[in-house]
C-alpha cells in the first residue's frame, strides 16, 4: 500500500479531487489530504464536495509519501502562496516521486520551478504561464514526463488516474526526461 498526498485548498475542482482520491483508496492506498492548516474544512468550487485537511503542509515531508496529487480549480492559486506547500512539490520532484497535476494545478509546478524542459499539458488558459516557466506544452489528455503526470480537465480523469495508479504500482516515476504520452480511447457508454 502506498501513501498518496493530496494537496488541497478551498475552491478545488470537485471531481478532480474526488475521482483520484476515491480511485487511490479503492486501489488499497492511503490517501492523505494536506493543506495549509490541519483540521480546516474546505469546499469544492462547485459546492459538491466538503473535505477536512488531515495534515498541515509544515508538518509533513515528501519522504513520508509515495506520490502527490494536485487537483485543479482555484485551489492551486491559493496554495502557490504557501511556501511549505511549494516546498513539498519541489521535494517530490527532487525525489523523482510521481506528481499528478490536473487542470490549473500546473500553477503549482511553475511556482515550484520544476517545469524547465518538461513536456506537460493543462487547462488551456494557463498554457502561457507554463511555457513561460520553461515547459513544452501539448494538448493531450495525459502526459507523463519523468515524475510529472499532467492532464487538462475533468474529462481526462480516467487517463489521469490510470497513469497515477500505474506509476504508484511500479513504485517509481517514468524515466526522468523521457516523455510518455498516453492516449486512452474514449469510453463506450
Amino acid at each position: 500500500m502506498a501513501r498518496i498526498m493530496f494537496i488541497v485548498a478551498s475552491d478545488f475542482e470537485d471531481s478532480e479531487f474526488r475521482v483520484p482520491y476515491d480511485r487511490a483508496k479503492e486501489a488499497g492506498h492511503e490517501a492523505v489530504i494536506v493543506g495549509s492548516e490541519a483540521g480546516k474544512k474546505l469546499k469544492g468550487k462547485k459546492g459538491k464536495e466538503s473535505i477536512v485537511v488531515d495534515r498541515a503542509a509544515r508538518h509533513v515531508s515528501a519522504e513520508e509519501f509515495d506520490a502527490l496529487v494536485i487537483p485543479g480549480g482555484y485551489s492551486p492559486d491559493h496554495l502557490r502562496l504557501d511556501a511549505d506547500v511549494v516546498g513539498l512539490v519541489r521535494g517530490f520532484f527532487q525525489a523523482h516521486k510521481p506528481i499528478a497535476a490536473i487542470c490549473h494545478a500546473g500553477w503549482m509546478l511553475a511556482e515550484a520551478g520544476i517545469l524547465e524542459g518538461r513536456t506537460v499539458t493543462s487547462y488551456p488558459s494557463i498554457k502561457t504561464d507554463l511555457i513561460n516557466a520553461g515547459a513544452h506544452w501539448v494538448d493531450r489528455e495525459v502526459v507523463e514526463d519523468g515524475p510529472l503526470i499532467t492532464s487538462r480537465k475533468p474529462d481526462d480523469l480516467e487517463a489521469f488516474c490510470e497513469a497515477l495508479l500505474r506509476q504508484v504500482a511500479q513504485g517509481r516515476a517514468a524515466q526522468p526526461g523521457g516523455e510518455t504520452v498516453t492516449e486512452v480511447p474514449p469510453s463506450i457508454h
